[in-house]
Order: structure tokens, then sequence, then C-alpha cells
């Protein structure tokens, strides 16, 4: 869609446009709408009509927010895990977001709106963590107002600049296509050199489930570390028979095992990534024999619960 067509589309109902294009972005669809709200607050006639766009952008996000609530409440740590494995590194990509989620509490989910990523990967940690309802929705409202706020108001601020801005890319608009391809392309080519090299240092020897239940029955058992957060830890309970530990205070955790006896990591995550790294980690400092559990804490748990 050209930009003087979606001009025409904000001028003859701007809520419901806005609204839409809100309400698939923070689904978690490709389609920003930071562009859509600058247009539609320098088209707005009066502060009225700036309100009720507001509004229904608040009303978009909360709405898109509270889907990935119950979604988390209902599956967990299921739909992080499933939402990460979309990024470069899917173990860290859980880790960090639910370091952001217990460093910044409630406030998380207002400046979630301001970092790529983020906004879609809250909501369903604050489900899974069982955050009250009212808490959420009030935290997830404030920070949309500010976000599209924010948009609307530099629309409205700078309409003038804005409409001729608009008026030079539909004059140039072949060129203005090519030059953004041209930057998507180059954008898409870095993430998936970056995702090729994290998938290449991840080519580890793993063991699986049944291997190592078969060890923890011998003499020499291995050290079982269980690398899931803490929060899923104190929501699931922790390991018979593992010690938890995070990958930063990893060889603290370890104290005097010897670096010649087993060692298996497990986590929580996609691709094993966290059980991967910290299983690179040990064996750079010295540790002789350590593997990530294939399949992570799912398989474990499925195949204790079949024994």
């Amino acid at each position: 869609m050209e930009l003087s067509q979606l001009s025409e589309s904000l001028q003859r109902d701007a809520v419901w446009v806005v609204f839409i294009n809100v309400l698939l972005q923070q689904v978690g669809l490709p389609v920003p709408a930071v562009p859509t709200l600058l247009l539609a607050g320098s088209l707005a006639a009066t502060s009225g009509e700036l309100a009720s766009v507001l509004a229904a952008a608040v009303l978009a996000s909360v709405v898109a927010d509270w889907m990935w609530y119950l979604a988390g409440r209902a599956f967990g740590y299921r739909v992080l895990s499933g939402l990460c494995r979309l990024s470069i590194n899917p173990g860290s990509c859980v880790s960090q977001t639910e370091a952001r989620f217990v460093r910044w509490g409630l406030g998380s989910l207002v400046i979630a709106k301001f970092i790529p990523g983020f906004s879609t990967v809250a909501p369903p940690i604050a489900g899974s963590l069982r955050m009250a309802l009212p808490g959420f929705l009030a935290a997830a409202a404030t920070g949309a107002a500010l976000w599209a706020g924010l948009a609307l108001g530099a629309g409205w601020m700078l309409r003038a600049q804005v409409q001729i801005a608009i008026g030079h890319l539909d004059r140039n608009a072949s060129s203005a296509v090519a030059v953004g391809a041209g930057i998507l392309a180059v954008w898409l080519g870095w993430k998936l050199w970056q995702k090729y090299r994290f998938r290449k240092q991840s080519k580890i020897a793993h063991i699986t489930p049944d291997e190592l239940l078969a060890a923890m029955q011998t003499p020499h058992a291995p050290l079982l570390l269980d690398l899931r957060a803490p929060s899923m830890v104190a929501q699931t309970g922790p390991l018979p028979g593992a010690t938890h530990a995070e990958l930063d205070g990893l060889l603290e955790v370890l104290g005097t095992w010897p670096k010649n006896q087993p060692i298996v990591t497990l986590c929580a995550c996609p691709e094993d990534a966290t059980a991967i790294q910290a299983a690179r980690k040990l064996l750079n400092a010295g540790y002789l024999s350590v593997r990530p559990l294939k399949g992570g804490y799912e398989a474990w748990l499925a195949r204790t619960s079949a024994a």
C-alpha cells in the first residue's frame, strides 16, 4: 500500500486502521505500527479525534497482550520457548526475557513497548508467573498509552514535516522501495549469518534421557546441573537429584567436583541452547566430560514419569 493510500484510509476511518495495525503488530506479525501512528497523528483534525485514535491503539495493544497473557497462563514456558525459537540465540532469549521481567516487575510491561521483541514475549511470561490480571492490564495499558501517545503526539506536532516527507516518498516511490528492500536484505542476511554461527557453535555431543537414567544408577553418577530459570523452578519444583545453577555462577556451583567426573547440563529452552552454553563453558574450564541433555527438561520429565 502506498503512503497516499494509507493517508486516505486514515482520513476515512483512522480509528479502525490504527486498531487493526496495532493489534496485528502486538500479536507478533511484522507490520510496524509506529509509521501508521505518526501518520494518523499528522492527519488528526482535532484533539478529540487524536484521543479517539489513541484509545483505539491502547485497546488493540491491551487485547493482544491479554491474549498472550492467557496463553502463558495456560501453557507456561512452552509459549515463551516457542516465541524464542525465532531469535538468534533461543537460550539467551528465554533467560534475558525472564531476567528483565524479574528485575523490573510490573514496570517491564510499561517499557516493553519500547524494546523490540520484548513487547511480544513479556505478556506470556507474566501469565506463566501467574501475575494478577488487574495489575497486568493496568501496566500493559500504561505502557501502550505512553508508546502510542508519543508516536501520535510526534505526528501531531510535526504534521507539516510528516506531510512533506510523504510527498517526497510518493514522488520517489520506486527508489524508496529499492532502498528499503536493500536495507531489509542486508539486515536479514546479517541475522541469518548470526543464526548460522550460533548453530555451528551449538554442535556438541548430547546425552539422551535413557542414557542419563542408566548413568544415574552407577557408582559414578554424573552431576546433573539444572539451568532452568529460578521462577520456573519455583513454579514446577526442583528436579530430584539435580543441582540448580545459573550461567553466571556456574563454576562456583561446582565447587570441588572433580574435573574428570561426568557432568550433565539441562535447561528448559529451545534447542537446548542454555545447556549447550553451560557445557561449552565447563569444557573450556577444563572439565573433561560435560554433555547437555537432549530434549532438556521436558524430555527428562517425560522419561522419568514413564519409568
